[in-house]
């Protein structure tokens, strides 16, 4: 059995996640900013014993540190996947600056200071930190647009990499992921494939993560994704 924590764990792939995890025998500590509202973790909690729900705003300090200070033990995979969309106008005119801001503190800033939060728990066990990017975040991306959720994500990813160079000699690993394109609120109804296939195939990525293939940006196929 392992030990797993995982950031916005209420819904989603964060959600799809948790009940991957908790119905393979792992115990999970699943956290969100409302856990009094996130009433499907706390079923799921009910159903498997496996579920601890914890709160954290990954966007103030405090919080994160006493969502670390709240898991004793080792810890074997912690997941940043709290994110945000960043404003639905975010043309090179319409793009709200102070979202902006916000977007960098939730996917960039603010996972870094979850993962330093919790090294003391996963240097006990070499454990993984998982980080969910987005394609929007590759430089190979097509598109414009979308100024502040890819460049937040870039941010992040870049974050996951240098993470992976300063933990080598602590034993921890880190991968950055692409989910796909999930239905979820993010991605809507239409969206390739569903947040139960995407969190399967992120399971599988996590899983296999080495020290000598830690820092790579992957798609949850499993395939390499350039940066």
């Amino acid at each position: 059995m392992s030990t797993i924590v995982i950031t916005g764990a209420n819904r989603g792939v964060g959600l799809a996640l948790t009940r991957a995890y908790a119905e393979a025998g792992d115990q999970v500590h699943a956290l969100c900013r409302d856990p009094d509202g996130a009433a499907a973790l706390h079923e799921l909690g009910r159903a498997t014993g496996r579920v601890t729900v914890g709160r954290i705003d990954i966007a103030d300090k405090a919080s994160i540190d006493a969502a670390a200070a709240a898991v004793s033990g080792p810890v074997d995979i912690l997941i940043n996947n709290a994110g945000i969309l960043a404003g639905e106008d975010q043309s090179l005119d319409g793009v709200d600056l102070d979202v902006w801001m916000e977007a960098f503190r939730v996917m960039a800033i603010g996972p870094f200071l979850v993962s330093r939060a919790f090294l003391p728990q996963l240097e006990q066990a070499g454990g993984r930190i998982a980080f969910l990017s987005s394609q929007l975040a590759a430089s190979t991306w097509p598109y414009g647009g979308h100024y502040a959720y890819s460049s937040a994500k870039a941010a992040g990813n870049r974050v996951a990499q240098i993470l992976a160079i300063d933990l080598k000699d602590k034993g921890i690993s880190t991968v950055v992921l692409h989910p796909g394109y999930v239905q979820t609120d993010m991605g809507g109804p239409t969206a390739d494939i569903t947040a139960e296939e995407s969190a399967a195939g992120i399971v599988q990525v996590i899983a296999n993560v080495t020290p000598q293939t830690s820092g790579r940006f992957m798609k949850w196929t499993g395939e390499p994704h350039p940066l």
